[in-house]
């Protein structure tokens, strides 16, 4: 328990060693530290002051959060710091989702690993001005499950927050897992008194997903963190109506592909519909969506992302939805929504960027 950590062997919600309910709150029970815990001198973390001194040369700090896993929360938090880093701003991305840990996949980093200087440990960069850090490049198995305690979680996000040499940033984005557990507490803990700009929430239109993802609002409240906005990602199936395919189902329950078809007639009979962009509902949004949600809880909506298949396959190859045209609809979409954040929050940092 040096410097205030919080044991391996300790119990999932423990409160930790410094608090003054160590040893004693129910989430002790049974715990062998407990009577360590009880009796042991009570003060401030150290930890935090070197952690307030890291933090120190970053100048924002955003987290992005969602209720459920699956909505594009990672990629959201890629694409935003894609975006970031094309207006010449410097950059970080922080991925404490320790169990799912996709962000070196989808930043095209896999496999790299980290290095330490006399400064601390090195982030990987994808370019000069964004760096990454994430518990991805340290596993020697992608394959690996990552079966941690929350303790041993916590402790690793703490090592990142001290121990990691960003340089100067504007921008820190921290991808967080989803949900509200202790990675969650332990990020607001460690980095409220360095100054939480806010969190961006990631969501899907239906109510299944929204159900959480008002409960990932309360969180925020709770704890004091501000609510940037809600992004309604996978808002329809959007695509040009060339990249389709046409099925005819057969009564075997078969199908049989008549796209070439349906492309060559088009071309002939109606060439203008090529250029086209059809969409589609995938989720139910019969209940107003994200949109509803946020007027009914008194946050900002950010605006809506399409389901883009090409934006799917920029996430898997590792690139920028914004560097080629292929990405038409999310593109402009996720662009707006950047626009719109340093419009409402970082308005100073635009006119230094012009």
């Amino acid at each position: 328990m040096e410097n205030g950590e919080i044991p391996e062997n300790a119990n999932e919600h423990c409160p930790g060693p410094q608090s003054d309910s160590a040893g004693k709150s129910d989430a002790c029970e049974g715990c062998p530290n407990q009577e360590a815990c009880a009796t042991a001198p009570k003060g401030p973390d150290p930890d935090l002051v070197a952690i307030a001194e890291r933090m120190a040369t970053v100048k924002h700090k955003i987290l992005v959060l969602s209720g459920k896993g699956g909505v594009g929360k990672s990629t959201f938090s890629a694409q935003l710091s894609f975006a970031l880093a094309a207006k010449d701003f410097q950059v970080g991305l922080l991925d404490i989702d320790i169990c799912g840990p996709s962000i070196p996949k989808m930043l095209g980093l896999e496999g790299q690993d980290i290095h330490q200087s006399n400064l601390g440990w090195s982030p990987v960069y994808v370019e000069s001005n964004l760096g990454v850090m994430s518990i991805g490049f340290m596993l020697p198995d992608p394959d690996e499950a990552v079966i941690w305690r929350g303790p041993r979680k916590n402790g690793l996000i703490k090592q990142f927050l001290k121990d990691v040499y960003w340089g100067e940033l504007d921008f820190l984005v921290v991808d967080a897992p989803p949900g509200t557990s202790d990675e969650h507490i332990s990020i607001v803990q460690f980095l409220q008194a360095t100054g939480i700009d806010g969190a961006i929430i990631v969501t899907t239109p239906q109510q299944v997903s929204l159900i959480d993802v008002r409960k990932e609002v309360s969180f925020c409240k709770k704890v004091g963190v501000p609510v940037l906005g809600v992004v309604e990602n996978m808002s329809g199936l959007c695509q040009p109506l060339k990249d389709f395919r046409f099925l005819k189902a057969t009564e075997n329950g078969k199908h049989t592909d008549l796209t070439e078809k349906v492309i060559e007639y088009l071309r002939e009979k109606a060439p203008e519909m090529l250029d086209l962009v059809a969409a589609t509902e995938v989720f139910d949004s019969s209940g107003g969506g994200a949109a509803k949600m946020c007027t009914e809880m008194g946050v900002p909506f950010l605006g809506k992302v399409p389901l883009d298949p090409q934006l799917c396959k920029a996430a898997e190859e590792g690139k920028s939805c914004f560097a080629e045209m292929k990405c038409l609809t999310s593109a402009a979409a996720l662009k707006n929504i950047v626009e719109k954040l340093m419009t409402n929050y970082w308005l100073e940092e635009m006119h230094v960027e012009q």
